[in-house]
């Protein structure tokens, strides 16, 4: 298991040894946002211990707005409190399920929203990203890419409530990759892609939300069996 261990440093508040509220709060934001990044970058992979005295210093601010950025990370389900500190948690094969249940069904109708809805400038973005995807050299261009066509996607279904449900689940995943896609996995990732946008281009909902239900589907397998090999 590791360890982000170190000395602690603090930063004297406001004026009488407060912080103002407002101030406080757009600290802890900035850091909830800034250890979020690096959970879903990599830096603390699932099984560190993220300690306040640590994370204050790598940071250089005082332990209580990461304290309280630990807390809304830990209520959004990436880590969870120990006797040590905070762990950063390892997903379940039962909590991806229930990950890509709800993703399924709300992208799916996003994709069908968007063959209702989709302008022309939704069509040349989505064309534009996809071409990117099929050129990137390595699996980071490609991850990128992959992600900001499902984005483009959403915006193009022209719901913001469902895109930010969304944005939120995928949060959730990015801590966890599937770490064995083979060229294989990835030429029918295109593949499916293009099938989506011939259906949104078309304007034929009912076929966008079966391809991107049948894509999801497949990543959620793939995703699945990536968890398995990491326990074995």
């Amino acid at each position: 298991m590791n360890t982000q261990s170190a000395g602690g440093s603090s930063a004297p508040g406001g004026r009488g040894g407060s912080t103002p509220r407002g101030r406080t709060g757009n600290r802890v934001d900035m850091h909830y946002a800034r250890i979020k990044e690096d959970l879903i970058g990599g830096t603390y992979p699932p099984g560190t211990v993220l300690l306040e005295t640590a994370l204050s210093e790598r940071y250089g601010v005082s332990r209580t707005p990461v304290r309280e950025a630990l807390g809304r990370l830990q209520q959004d389900g990436f880590i969870e409190r120990t006797s040590r500190g905070f762990l950063v948690r390892r997903r379940t094969p039962e909590e991806i399920l229930s990950i890509y249940e709800a993703r399924i069904s709300l992208e799916s109708t996003g994709a069908g929203l968007a063959a209702e809805r989709r302008t022309p400038f939704d069509l040349s973005r989505l064309e534009h990203l996809a071409e990117l995807r099929r050129e990137a050299r390595d699996s980071a261009e490609r991850t990128a890419a992959n992600e900001d066509w499902h984005r483009a996607l959403r915006v193009a279904g022209h719901n913001d409530i469902i895109a930010g449900f969304l944005d939120r689940l995928d949060s959730l995943l990015a801590i966890y990759r599937p770490a064995f896609a083979t060229t294989a996995d990835e030429d029918r990732t295109v593949e499916e892609h293009a099938a989506i946008f011939d259906a949104v281009r078309d304007g034929d909902a009912a076929r966008a939300r079966s391809a991107m239900a049948e894509h999801l589907g497949r990543m959620r397998d793939l995703r699945i069996q990536g968890l398995a090999q990491e326990g074995s």
